[in-house]
């Protein structure tokens, strides 16, 4: 049997384990999901899903970590003095690449999803945004522009999370727009 072959029925079992613990994840917490429960969601022999995983867990964290290295991949493909000042390029991959993972950040971002996940996804970004624009909007005021991200980052995620809740209505350009604008001009977007 070819290598090709073995790799796509792999992809193949990886989705319809994630599609499932997506699924269980809209009724119950991540710690309440047994692997019984959702080998029996998708169909498949328990014996297939510790092949691929120690346990939930394990399935969650590996999979927050593919996200996490495709968002470190958002960042790195925009510095922030590449950007000069204009977010709505890194913004909008942000965007796409959430809607490309619709499933597992509607299941990370909900009321049943990993607090920890948000969390780590404002340190990412503080991380690797935060030294670069105190120094493009350099007002000698460091602490000031820490609670001005913090407030900016937080406001994004609950952005997000809308987005989500409202399944994506509008499209990722639209959104990084909005967010864009919402970022640059402060409360005049609405008025």
């Amino acid at each position: 049997m070819g290598t090709d072959k073995i790799d796509r029925r792999i992809r193949k079992t990886k989705k319809q384990l994630r599609q499932g613990l997506t699924k269980l994840m809209e009724e119950k917490s991540v710690k309440d999901i047994t692997v019984r429960e959702l080998s029996d969601l998708v169909d498949i022999n328990r014996g297939t899903f510790y092949l691929h995983y120690k346990d939930v867990f394990d399935m969650v964290e590996q999979i927050e970590k593919e996200l996490f290295e495709s968002f470190h991949d958002v960042l790195d493909k925009h510095p922030a003095k590449a950007l000069n000042g204009n977010p709505l390029p890194m913004i909008l991959d942000i965007f796409h690449l959430i809607e490309e993972n619709r499933d597992m950040c509607r299941a990370l971002l909900s009321k049943n999803g990993d607090l920890a996940f948000v969390t780590r996804l404002k340190d990412l970004i503080k991380y690797r945004c935060l030294n670069d624009w105190v120094q493009i909007f350099n007002t000698g005021k460091s602490q000031d522009f820490e609670y001005f991200y913090s407030f900016i980052v937080a406001g994004c995620i609950g952005l997000i999370q809308n987005w989500i809740e409202n399944d994506f209505k509008e499209s990722p350009e639209y959104m990084a727009e909005l967010a864009e604008h919402m970022i640059m001009k402060g409360i005049s977007v609405i008025q």
